[in-house]
């Protein structure tokens, strides 16, 4: 195999970061980060997709819908909500298409998930993607402004990299027999 390419590298040095300190990227440099979204696999370009970012008290919309979901008080879901910097939501805002169906809408609203977590992790900047049964739960899209036909994908918790967290720590490598199989001319019998 060649010498490896950036985007390449990329996807190899990505790592998750639970932890993360108290800096994110501003507003200015997480809009041109979005901006490169443009890139992203689309049929049809209808852009199915959009990002709601979370920073300082805007957090705890996220920890009062948390609450409302449970019916629990607001005060145990804000260590949750607080404990990055910035938190990205990601919401699927499906588009009218006769030829593009939904799921295929939430690809792509994943594949910017997964760009942007790419994007930022090559900035310097640490994130872990984070799901959960809450992620669909109609309280959490009230209090985020998430109306139907849009729901919630998840969100990218996004903070510096501790130093403890910026040794490159060895991978487990994939071994690519067990997930991709190569098909002939013939069709497969059973």
């Amino acid at each position: 195999m060649s010498e490896p390419r950036p985007a390449h590298a990329a996807v190899l040095a990505r790592r998750s970061h639970s932890k993360v300190t108290d800096a994110a990227p501003g507003p200015e440099e997480l809009a041109e980060l979005v901006a490169a979204m443009a890139g992203i696999a689309d049929h049809s370009g209808l852009r199915p997709w959009r990002i709601i970012a979370l920073r300082g008290a805007g957090r705890d919309r996220l920890a009062a819908g948390f609450a409302a979901a449970e019916g629990k008080d607001i005060e145990k879901f804000l260590g949750k909500a607080r404990r990055a910097p910035l938190i990205l939501t990601i919401v699927v805002s499906p588009q009218p298409s006769g030829k593009v169906p939904v799921w295929e809408q939430e690809a792509v609203a994943s594949g910017v998930a997964h760009t942007l977590g790419l994007l930022l992790h090559e900035a310097g900047w640490g994130s872990i993607w984070r799901t959960g049964s809450l992620t669909r739960a109609k309280a959490v899209r009230k209090a985020l402004g998430v109306r139907k036909p849009e729901y919630l994908l998840g969100w990218l918790y996004v903070g510096g990299i501790p130093e403890r967290e910026r040794r490159d720590k060895p991978r487990k490598p994939l071994d690519p027999a067990r997930h991709l199989v190569e098909l002939g001319p013939e069709p497969v019998r059973e």
